[in-house]
């Protein structure tokens, strides 16, 4: 029977969602930590970038797990 918002798989969004964002900080943070170890001097908008990933990692961790976990399922 599909819900108010069709046939969704509220878990598989949610883990996928949370794997994403999981993602993007793990490769920020990678990606500093590598750049802080070479001897490459790389330009300053590529460290602003990597940053900005592991903050829209965390927020999409964040609201992955409210919207889909949690907000969406209640609202059928």
């Amino acid at each position: 029977m599909a819900g108010r918002y069709g046939d969704i798989d509220y878990a598989k969004l949610t883990k996928t969602s949370v794997l994403l964002g999981v993602s993007l900080v793990m490769g920020g943070f990678l990606g500093d930590v590598a750049l802080g170890v070479s001897t490459v001097h790389a330009p300053g908008w590529i460290d602003t970038v990597l940053v900005d990933a592991e903050f829209l990692g965390i927020l999409v961790v964040l609201l992955a797990v409210f919207i889909f976990g949690i907000l969406l399922p209640l609202t059928e």
